[in-house]
């Protein structure tokens, strides 16, 4: 499929065999390994820490993306920067003051990427599109895995590839949840 791009994510592995995961992954045609930070703040799940980090650093050869969930995001990038990861994305509902983070991300050589959750509107990034690295659309209501994709994100994808092209953005489109071989040729 032109374009098309997958990242793995390990948010429903069992951790008992991560290492075994890892190396499926690493063998795997996926172009990056998709790491879900949740702090039960801003979404009702916690998910991982510094061990799980650590094991990733030592058995993943996948560009790593963090995806953080989490409130005030800016007071962990440095930390999160350490484990060799190649792009982070925030939430725009988590920041007050988006431009910085995403400048605080770039200064760490890190690719940024900024994601909205599915009620969100994308007002917000005709002021940044050309900063970003990606926009991830939430097709699902965060912090839990396994749901359905929410029919109405394919329009937000539409609006968002416009917005993209008119701004002359070399920003990438991410869908996260949902995403099944049943619908990938639709999103």
């Amino acid at each position: 499929m032109k374009n098309l791009m997958v990242a793995s994510s390990i948010l429903s592995t069992d951790f008992a065999y991560l290492g075994k995961t890892l190396e499926t992954i690493n063998r795997s045609e996926a172009d990056w390994l998709h790491v879900d930070i949740m702090d039960g703040m801003f979404v009702p799940n916690i998910s991982f820490g510094t061990p799980v980090l650590q094991a990733i650093k030592k058995y993943n050869k996948k560009p790593v993306e963090l995806h953080l969930m989490i409130a005030q995001p800016e007071r962990y990038l440095d930390f999160f920067s350490k484990y060799g990861i190649d792009q982070i994305t925030v939430h725009v509902e988590a920041c007050l003051h988006l431009h910085s983070v995403v400048q605080q991300i770039k200064n760490l050589d890190c690719k940024a990427g900024v994601a909205f959750n599915p009620h969100t509107s994308l007002d917000c990034l005709e002021y940044i599109i050309k900063e970003l690295d990606t926009v991830c659309l939430m097709s699902v209501n965060p912090g839990f895995g396994g749901q359905k994709l929410i029919p109405q994100t394919l329009k937000k994808i539409r609006e968002l590839k416009r917005l993209i092209q008119n701004k002359n953005s070399k920003a990438l489109i991410e869908v996260d949840g949902g995403v099944e071989e049943n619908n990938v040729k639709e999103i």
